[in-house]
């Protein structure tokens, strides 16, 4: 009998326990929607101003290269050579001679036309003399004049054909080998040698069409040798071919590469590498960049709220990622926080030294208690 108030007691605490924890959470939240009833803690983020960058697109090509002149010796007429005046790999001045022919002939031509002007100067000059007295018409005066001029050319057609005999260098440069010795026959279908001014060389290389007009006269471009001690070399556009190949579609260009250590030689092959610039694009950092089911974005700082913007990616650099997108440059852009802020999430941009758990850590909501302890 003495356990049935016991009992009742046990139920009413059972039964104004739960109401009392019902009526505590009423009055907390109501607390809590009242002004001043909590306070919320903006998300902290760093940031950084949107940069704009042009697109750089590397293209790499092989170029074949030739001296900048070359070209190979022959003689002008037929005949014996009688010396060789150089030896292979001799670099010679313009106006050098490299190869001499029996000229006897010529040189007795050219004494021969001198003999005969000077015969048709003194003719002439005895007519004038003679003139005066009536002794010579005008005439006669007018053919020794032509007769003077006649031997005049024929002194300077032989001395052509003497000078022909002589191969001499048209321009300064290095000479190649040569397969001809004195006492040999020559015509003019034989090469005597070659000749190369090679202190600078004319590389040509070819790029696809859709590249033509990104590269004009006057671009620089690098180079490097295929050896295992490759070279770098700097060069410069000079040509820009004027049309396509139908086949290949790939238009040439050629550029000129100063040798001033003799190291390089006609003939060799390069590796061309080019960085063309393309259109101007806002440069967003890599760890900015976040995607979604709709694509690629970016959040933006405007007005203290977090701001989600789409972009495109146009091209990955070391120094970040070239998007294409409505980011005025300045814009800021975060950096560090960008897997916790949401769309219109009221952010503070602190770029401060933040620990990261910091920046990673939601923001907190704290309520203040209606009841007193």
């Amino acid at each position: 009998m003495m356990n049935i108030p016991l009992c009742k007691a046990v139920a009413l605490a059972a039964l104004f326990v739960p109401l009392m924890f019902a009526t505590a959470c009423s009055q907390s939240d109501q607390d809590a929607n009242e002004p001043g009833g909590r306070s919320e803690r903006k998300q902290p983020v760093m940031t950084e101003g949107i940069v704009y960058q042009r697109e750089l697109t590397r293209v790499e090509a092989v170029a074949s290269s030739r001296a900048l002149r070359s070209i190979e010796l022959r003689p002008s007429v037929t005949g014996e050579v009688m010396s060789v005046e150089f030896s292979p790999g001799q670099r010679v001045a313009r106006g050098d001679v490299l190869l001499r022919l029996d000229d006897r002939d010529q040189r007795l031509a050219v004494e021969l036309a001198q003999v005969e002007l000077e015969d048709a100067e003194r003719r002439l000059d005895r007519y004038r003399r003679s003139a005066g007295a009536g002794g010579v018409t005008e005439s006669m005066l007018d053919d020794a004049r032509s007769e003077v001029e006649r031997a005049r050319i024929a002194l300077r057609r032989a001395e052509v054909d003497l000078a022909y005999r002589t191969i001499e260098a048209p321009f300064s440069g290095y000479v190649g080998f040569t397969n001809v010795d004195p006492g040999a026959w020559v015509s003019t279908a034989d090469v005597i040698t070659t000749l190369d001014d090679r202190d600078t060389l004319l590389v040509s290389f070819q790029l696809p069409e859709t590249l033509f007009g990104r590269l004009s006269e006057g671009e620089r471009i690098e180079l490097r040798t295929w050896n295992d001690n490759a070279l770098r070399l700097d060069g410069e556009v000079v040509d820009v071919d004027s049309r396509v190949n139908e086949s290949r579609r790939t238009f040439t260009l050629r550029a000129h590469v100063d040798n001033p250590g003799d190291l390089l030689r006609p003939g060799m092959s390069f590796r061309i590498a080019l960085n063309l610039e393309g259109n101007r694009y806002p440069l967003v950092p890599d760890i900015s960049l976040q995607w979604g089911s709709e694509g690629a974005y970016v959040w933006t700082v405007e007005d203290g709220e977090a701001v989600r913007t789409y972009v495109n990616v146009v091209q990955r650099t070391d120094r970040g990622v070239l998007v294409d997108a409505d980011l005025p440059e300045g814009l800021p852009i975060v950096t560090e926080g960008v897997h916790i802020v949401r769309a219109g999430m009221d952010v503070q941009v602190v770029n401060t030294a933040l620990t990261r758990k910091e920046l990673k850590a939601p923001p907190k909501v704290e309520a203040e208690s209606g009841a007193e302890s």
